[in-house]
C-alpha cells in the first residue's frame, strides 16, 4: 500500500500488505479475545478506553500531522478530530455500564429482564476522510460493549491504521481487542464469512455498503451502514441571511469538503435567495486554499486525483444543463489535488450537483418558492443523512425538522456527530446507528431472560 501526500504527489511510504497467513492469525486472535474481552467486568473496560483517551490526547500533534500528510486534512481539523475521538473515548468510559445495565420487564415470571451481551468479533470497514474519528466512532461502543475489532481501513491512509492500532496496544489492550488488517478491498468477502466475524460496520459509499450488505447478508450476519449524503441546508425569509452564508461556507468546505455530512444542497427561499447567493459567494471566495500544514489555510487538497476529475465533471455537466458558476469551478493549476471553493446559482433537481453526491468544496444554491417548496426540495434525493434548517422562529424549526428525510436535523447550526446523540442515516444513506446509547446496542444480543 502506498501512502501519498495529496498536496504535493510525493510518496510518503509504503506498506506491505498482511498476507493470507498474516490475516488468518489476526482474525483468529480477535476470535480468541473475545472471551476473555467479553468477560471482563465493563468498569475495567471503561478503564482502557480512558487509558486510550490519554494516549490520544499525548501524541495529538503526532497523529494531526499523520492525517494531514495523508489525506490532505487541514492541520487545525486535524487536531481537533484526535481531540474528538478522546472525548468520545472518555464518554463511553464514563456511561457504558449504566447503558449496559439488564432492563427488568414485567411479567408473569417471577423475574424477566433484557440482557445487552455482545456479539463477537465487529468488522469496520472505514474510509479515508475522517482517518481516527470514524474509527473511534465504531471501536469505542463495539469495544465498551465487549466486542473485539477488525480493522479493514481505506488504502490510501495505512499509516493512520497503523498508529490506531498502536495507540490501542499503548493505552492496555490485550492483543486482539482492536487489530488493524493491511488488505485491499477484495479480500474483505472473506474476512467477513470468517467464522469469527459475527457483525460488520461500514462507513463509506452507497456502492460499497451494497456490496458489504450483500456480503454479510449472505452469511446472516448484522451490519452498520453509514453511506453518502447529501445534506440540504435550507435557509428560510426570516433567517439572518448573512450569518447563513458564512456558515453555510464553513458547512460545505469542512475537511476540504469531503464529509458525508457536509452541506451540500443550498435551498433557499425566494424573498432572500439573491442576498444568500452574493453573501455566499463572499464568503467561499475569502477561504484561502493551500498547504494543509498551514494554520492559516481553510480548504486543503482533495484527497486523491480521481476525486478532483470527478468533482471537476460534475461541475461541468451542471453548467451545461444550465446552471451559472458564480465561483472557482475548475481544478487549481500546479501539483497536488487543489479544486478551489466554488458556487453555483440556478441549479435545478436533474442537475448533477443536485441528484449526486460531491465530494468536495462546491456549493449549489437551489431557489424554493415557499418553506413548503424548500422541504420538499430537501427531500427529493435519493439520500438521507442529516440536514439543517436556518429560520429566526426555532418553533417553526422544529416543526420542519418533523417533516425532514434524514437521520439528523439540526435547527440553526450545522449538522455534526456527537457521542451523546445517535448518528446514522436513512434511505440511500444506510441504516442502523452509531454513537450514544443507540450505537452502543447495536452489536450486542437483546437477550431476554426469563425466570420462574
Amino acid at each position: 500500500m502506498k501512502s501519498l501526500n495529496p498536496a504535493t504527489g510525493e510518496l510518503i511510504r509504503k506498506y506491505p500488505e498482511h498476507d493470507d497467513d498474516e490475516v488468518a492469525r489476526r482474525v483468529e486472535c480477535a476470535g480468541a479475545t473475545f472471551h476473555d474481552w467479553s468477560m471482563l467486568p465493563v468498569n475495567e473496560r471503561a478503564a482502557l478506553l480512558r487509558s486510550l483517551a490519554g494516549v490520544l490526547r499525548a501524541g495529538l500533534s503526532g497523529h494531526a500531522e499523520l492525517m494531514t500528510a495523508e489525506m490532505g486534512k487541514p492541520i487545525t481539523q486535524a487536531e481537533a478530530e484526535v481531540e474528538k475521538c478522546a472525548a468520545t473515548c472518555a464518554w463511553f468510559a464514563d456511561h457504558a455500564a449504566a447503558l449496559l445495565e439488564p432492563e427488568p420487564a414485567a411479567t408473569d415470571a417471577s423475574a424477566s429482564y433484557v440482557r445487552f451481551d455482545p456479539l463477537g468479533v465487529v468488522l469496520a470497514v472505514m474510509p479515508w476522510n475522517f482517518p481516527f474519528w470514524q474509527v473511534v466512532r465504531c471501536a469505542a461502543p463495539a469495544l465498551a460493549a465487549g466486542n473485539t475489532v477488525l480493522l479493514k481501513h481505506a488504502s490510501n491512509v495505512p499509516g493512520c491504521a497503523l498508529a490506531l492500532e498502536e495507540a490501542f496496544r499503548r493505552a492496555g489492550f490485550p492483543e486482539g481487542a482492536f487489530t488493524a488488517l493491511l488488505v485491499p478491498a477484495r479480500a474483505v468477502g472473506e474476512i467477513i464469512a470468517h467464522p469469527a466475524v459475527r457483525a460488520v460496520s461500514l462507513t463509506g459509499s452507497e456502492a460499497a455498503g451494497r456490496q458489504v450488505a450483500a456480503l454479510a447478508g449472505a452469511s446472516l450476519k448484522k451490519t452498520v451502514l453509514e453511506l453518502g449524503g447529501s445534506d440540504a441546508f435550507v435557509v428560510l425569509a426570516d433567517a439572518g441571511v448573512e450569518h447563513a452564508a458564512r456558515q453555510a461556507a464553513l458547512a460545505r468546505t469542512i475537511n476540504n469538503g469531503q464529509s458525508c455530512i457536509a452541506a451540500k444542497r443550498f435551498i433557499v427561499e425566494e424573498p432572500v435567495a439573491a442576498r444568500f447567493e452574493v453573501a455566499l459567494v463572499a464568503s467561499m471566495a475569502a477561504l484561502r486554499v493551500g498547504d494543509p500544514r498551514d494554520r492559516s489555510v481553510h480548504v486543503g487538497p482533495l484527497a486523491r486525483p480521481d476525486l478532483v476529475d470527478e468533482l471537476e465533471d460534475q461541475v461541468r455537466r451542471t453548467v451545461a444543463a444550465g446552471a451559472t458558476l458564480q465561483l472557482g469551478g475548475r481544478r487549481q493549476e500546479g501539483p497536488g489535488c487543489f479544486f478551489p471553493p466554488t458556487v453555483l446559482t440556478g441549479v435545478e433537481p436533474g442537475m448533477a450537483v443536485f441528484d449526486e453526491e460531491t465530494f468536495g468544496p462546491v456549493a449549489p444554491v437551489t431557489r424554493a418558492r415557499d418553506a413548503e417548496h424548500a422541504i420538499e426540495l430537501a427531500n427529493r434525493s435519493r439520500y438521507g443523512l442529516g440536514g439543517s434548517i436556518w429560520t429566526g422562529d426555532s418553533e417553526r424549526g422544529r416543526a420542519l425538522a418533523a417533516r425532514f428525510d434524514a437521520g439528523a436535523v439540526f435547527v440553526n447550526e450545522t449538522v455534526k456527530s456527537d457521542p451523546r446523540l445517535p448518528f446514522g442515516g436513512v434511505k440511500c444513506s444506510g441504516y442502523g446507528r452509531e454513537l450514544a446509547a443507540f450505537g452502543l446496542r447495536e452489536f450486542v444480543n437483546v437477550k431476554t431472560v426469563w425466570v420462574r
